[in-house]
């Protein structure tokens, strides 16, 4: 007998037991046929819809509701299955269940993952839960408001994140969620309240271990990630380029434009950066690294510089002591929940383009009373440094070449991803805080390249983080991650090409200046502030960067010369005609147009 057969044959007066065998059989039957199907998922919710909504009778009971939800949740994992459940009836039974079934948590969460589920599976259902027939995303909000464990936040943060993942599809519901006040909300306020409460309620619950505490605050950062990028794109947001005012919505790059209601993310988002537990030896896991994709959409001026870097004095420029991988603290076990398969997310484009935007001004407060076992302040750039070193530490042991296949393959371990997904977030972040604060980018150059750094040997075969960031210049296969390096360190050598390859040696920016249209060695200028000479005295080669040693004479006859002129002739050549050296720079071809060899 087929399952939709002997769910069928049920009634009223079947006995309980059987009624509970059947459900359970059906919860974990291997797929059936798309007819019973879909026949089958809309029996057991009009059962579910007759008991629990209307009060009437049906084969089950209210003591059924969560063995009937799990059947159907097994049930609309398949696309088929969640067409039936996208219907505006069913999502409206559904969202309703979930709100009837409160009493039994665990009900409750089920009739949850069947939405969450449906949303996954069913891109139209998006659209439908926010139509006004079932009100279903301002539903969840209030379910997330008043959610009391990580399963119930992680649930509600999912279908909302899922809802306003297109602002195509859900701009006046993404407008509407953050200007509108609930008197029941947090300060009165809106659901960027709600976010930021329950941000530092889960960064405790991360710090005490508590199961899905981990996947809750994914799901979360990754609401507020399409809320933050969404909304300033979506209203009349500030610029500091007067040229972007007029941009099309668009064509707003993220990062580039600001609204100040989103203001209260920035505290809660600050500290859960300085205070959740650390995977290891890759600190780079979720929900640290949703969290550095939110952080690099806020802005970094004066007016939240307090925020950011805390009340540090501006003199101090200790270099951090990073931890080493294996002191770093333990990851919280937290798989994702197996019925909630994580979308792609498509941010790769994005942080290409905000690789070289500059984060907007003309933020007001961000002030929000903190929960008084959290940090209120605290200076982002040392934590940002250190996990940049530990993570390319981790990925670049010794001096490794970055594009050794080694690194490749350490990067799937995990999953199937790139150094570039990884790394690239957090190399923008510190890009962010130098660009926006000089005394943030004044401290992240002398860590890096400190005044008494040893410059006796090459610096891009170093095994630390320098010698990491000047070889990944050089990458082939992290092309993403070596133009956000790029940046970085032109942002910390203050935009300026002089500064960079002071301070780096021509020779390991060159390609990097050459993509910028500087495509010849910058003039040496005493006041670009990149040294000309080490704290001993000794004079530095601006070419590679290291202590200036005396010329040799060479001592060679005649054909020796001649076989080494042949040798670099063809080399120039070679570089020439690959494109990688411009004719105008060929020695060479100079030197035959200017008639300086036969």
């Amino acid at each position: 007998m087929s399952v939709l057969q002997a769910y069928s044959s049920l009634t009223s007066s079947s006995p309980r037991a059987t009624i509970s065998q059947t459900l359970q059989s059906i919860a974990g039957a291997p797929p059936i046929n798309h007819p019973s199907c879909k026949a089958l998922i809309q029996l057991i919710i009009d059962d579910l819809q007759a008991v629990i909504i209307n009060g009437s009778s049906s084969r089950l009971i209210k003591d059924d509701a969560l063995s009937a939800l799990s059947a159907v949740k097994g049930l609309g994992k398949i696309p088929q299955g969640a067409q039936v459940l996208a219907s505006v009836p069913n999502l409206k039974c559904l969202i309703t269940l979930a709100i009837k079934l409160e009493s039994t948590p665990d009900a409750s969460n089920e009739a949850l993952k069947c939405v969450a589920n449906t949303l996954l599976l069913s891109e139209p259902a998006r659209t439908t839960l926010l139509s006004q027939e079932i009100d279903g995303g301002n539903i969840c909000i209030d379910l997330l408001q008043k959610s009391a464990t990580p399963e119930n936040t992680f649930l509600s943060s999912r279908i909302l994140f899922l809802c306003t993942a297109s602002p195509h599809q859900s701009a006046s519901f993404i407008e509407s969620i953050v200007e509108t006040k609930h008197a029941h909300f947090p300060r009165n306020g809106t659901i960027i309240d709600v976010i930021a409460l329950k941000l530092d309620d889960l960064i405790s619950s991360m710090q005490a271990g508590i199961k899905m505490s981990r996947d809750a605050m994914t799901d979360l950062l990754k609401l507020t990630f399409n809320l933050l990028v969404h909304y300033p794109k979506l209203v009349p947001s500030e610029s500091k380029y007067p040229a972007l005012e007029s941009s099309p919505d668009e064509q707003k790059v993220m990062g580039d434009f600001w609204n100040s209601r989103l203001d209260g993310l920035l505290p809660p988002l600050v500290r859960a950066f300085q205070t959740i537990p650390l995977s290891s030896p890759n600190p780079l896991t979720s929900p640290l690294t949703h969290i550095i994709h939110s952080l690099i959409t806020i802005p970094v001026d004066t007016s939240s510089r307090a925020i950011w870097f805390g009340t540090r004095p501006h003199s101090h420029s200790t270099t951090p002591q990073p931890s080493s991988p294996e002191s770093t603290t333990s990851s919280l076990t937290g798989s994702s929940h197996d019925d909630q398969s994580t979308p792609k997310e498509p941010k790769a484009k994005q942080f290409e383009r905000a690789i070289s935007s500059v984060i907007s001004a003309g933020r007001r407060s961000f002030c929000r009373s903190p929960r008084s076992d959290l940090p209120s302040t605290a200076d982002c750039v040392p934590r940002a440094y250190e996990l940049l070193d530990t993570t390319l530490a981790y990925f670049l042991p010794g001096d490794i070449d970055p594009d050794d296949p080694a690194v490749r393959d350490l990067c799937k371990i995990d999953g199937d991803t790139s150094l570039d997904e990884i790394v690239c977030p957090l190399v923008i972040l510190i890009t962010r805080f130098c660009l926006g604060d000089d005394d943030a980018k004044t401290r992240i150059r002398q860590w890096l390249v400190p005044e008494d750094l040893d410059r006796t040997h090459p610096l891009e075969k170093r095994a630390d983080l320098l010698g990491r960031c000047l070889r990944l210049l050089a990458s082939v296969y992290h092309s993403r991650l070596k133009d956000s390096m790029g940046e970085m360190l032109y942002a910390m050598c203050d935009s300026n090409a002089t500064s960079l390859a002071g301070y780096f040696g021509y020779g390991n920016v060159a390609g990097f200046l050459f993509h910028k249209g500087v495509v010849s060695a910058p003039p040496v200028s005493v006041t670009s502030g990149a040294p000309p000479i080490t704290a001993s005295g000794l004079p530095i080669n601006p070419i590679t960067g290291t202590i200036e040693h005396p010329s040799e004479t060479i001592d060679m006859t005649d054909e020796e010369k001649e076989r080494e002129a042949e040798k670099l002739f063809v080399l120039f050549d070679r570089l020439e005609k690959t494109g990688a050296l411009p004719p105008s720079q060929n020695p060479y071809r100079k030197a035959f147009q200017e008639g300086k060899m036969g």
